[in-house]
């Protein structure tokens, strides 16, 4: 299964600064890891994000975000966004600031 190359490569630049983040291939996709811990990724073109259980509601409420459910079951905590909610930079950079606090507020691994 291939990944958005376009994508990975906008993720990179906008995580270029982030201190403690590594790449690591996953779900067939690729992911972004802080300081061990999965931040998002992407899984053929859709960005997966880390939000945590206490997001989990309000951010599935919102426009192109649904569970990420690629086994068959939901795992609670994370969300894919279709390639219509990340379109724009403004719009990355929102979604990445969501997982980002909330993958920063976890002990690293």
């Amino acid at each position: 299964m291939a990944y958005d190359e376009g994508l990975a490569e906008r993720l990179r630049l906008a995580l270029s600064e982030r201190k403690g983040l590594t790449e690591k291939r996953m779900f067939g996709g690729l992911a972004f890891m802080l300081h061990g811990n999965m931040c998002c990724g992407i899984v053929e073109s859709e960005l997966m994000l880390r939000v945590g259980p206490e997001n989990y509601g309000v951010i599935l409420a919102k426009p192109h975000a649904r569970q990420m459910d690629f086994t068959g079951r939901p795992m609670k905590g994370f969300v894919f966004i279709s390639e219509e909610g990340y379109e724009e930079d403004v719009q990355l950079k929102q979604w990445l600031d969501i997982a980002l606090t909330f993958v920063a507020s976890l002990p690293p691994k």
